[in-house]
């Protein structure tokens, strides 16, 4: 079968512990390139990965010999990298949230289409074992009418993550645009979407409270109104510091389903008449030792390739999720409910 030259550009902390890792273990691909702007960031991964070393992602977007490009940088250089790979006819897997801004996520959905290449967003919710037997039970009926849900993902903060710590770009307003909204709130807006359908309306509380170094929102409380009528709550956060919280909690007419909410049961459904049921499934991806291994997004894209189809997460859905934050953002700023297909004040 067709083995995928990729280039790997940015090599922080998402590209050292989820894509090299997991593009390695891909049967199916090779390493060819990496690219970095710390030099000796580069190196080390190139000797690790018997890779090619770039410090100037110009260059690697020209290589022939590169089919496929992950774009593991800031939020604010997303759109430009990406669109510039496109259309050097490469295939691009993008990190989350896609771009800063609606028209960049548009430009980027633009330069997939002319270029006919693969433009995915590396929303990893999807693809988690509890989240994917949620969706099944949704589509059954199991739970009957929904009335609401909540979903929440906080952490401590991205400094015991990034490689940079406290001085990672996750703090810088012109690299990063958005904090914990745009680093864990867009996994949730995606996610709610996959379960619920589209979302219409956002209200919000978004703030900073808890990082002295920045001015990107690290606290968020959003109340969202779905396309079909029900309405709940997404919180981001990155100032849980005794440990995170990655759960999302569905309640219907015959039950409660709660999802990552319990060490043991990766997902519950407790319904009405008394009968439980307990599911042992894959752990989420967390940032912690013990998580799990894999996000399954390095395997999707590149099968994705293979046959030649649409992934999961398209460009046009990464544009929708991210369109789902950039409302909460100015919901916050107007203090007025904002409608997602335009951001017109309700």
């Amino acid at each position: 079968m067709e083995k995928f030259k990729v280039a790997v550009i940015g090599c922080g902390s998402i590209a050292q512990k989820r894509h090299l890792p997991e593009y390695q273990a891909n049967p199916h691909v090779e390493i060819a390139a990496v690219c970095d702007v710390v030099e000796s960031r580069a190196e080390e991964m190139a000797k690790k990965y018997g890779a090619k070393a770039f410090t100037d992602y110009g260059e690697v977007v020209k290589l022939d010999e590169v089919d496929a490009v992950s774009v593991c940088l800031p939020n604010y250089l997303h759109a430009p990298v990406t669109i510039e790979s496109l259309n050097a006819g490469k295939h691009v897997l993008c990190e989350k949230p896609m771009a800063v801004s609606t028209e960049e996520a548009e430009a980027m959905n633009r330069a997939a289409a002319l270029s006919q290449k693969t433009l995915m967003i590396a929303h990893n919710q999807r693809f988690v074992s509890s989240h994917q037997k949620a969706k099944e039970i949704l589509e059954r009926g199991d739970l009957g009418k929904i009335y609401t849900f909540r979903t929440t993902f906080g952490h401590g903060g991205p400094e015991n993550w990034s490689i940079d710590g406290e001085n990672s770009w996750f703090f810088d307003k012109e690299k990063a645009f958005v904090g914990a909204m745009g680093d864990l709130g867009v996994h949730k807006a995606d996610l709610i979407r996959y379960l619920l359908g589209e979302v219409t309306e956002v209200g919000a509380f978004v703030q900073t409270s808890a990082k002295d170094q920045t001015e990107v929102d690290d606290n968020a409380v959003c109340i969202l109104k779905m396309e079909s009528g029900l309405v709940g709550t997404l919180t981001a956060s990155w100032s849980y510091v005794g440990g995170s919280d990655n759960s999302t909690v569905i309640y219907g007419e015959k039950g409660i389903m709660q999802l990552e909410n319990d060490p043991d049961y990766s997902l519950q459904v407790h319904y009405k008449n008394g009968e439980s049921v307990h599911h042992r499934l894959d752990k989420i991806q967390t940032n912690e030792e013990g998580g799990q291994t894999t996000t399954h997004v390095i395997n999707h894209f590149i099968e994705s390739l293979q046959n030649r189809c649409a992934p999961l997460i398209t460009g046009e859905e990464g544009m929708k999720s991210l369109k789902v934050i950039l409302a909460a953002l100015e919901a916050n700023e107007t203090k007025q409910i904002q409608r997602i297909s335009s951001l017109e004040k309700v």
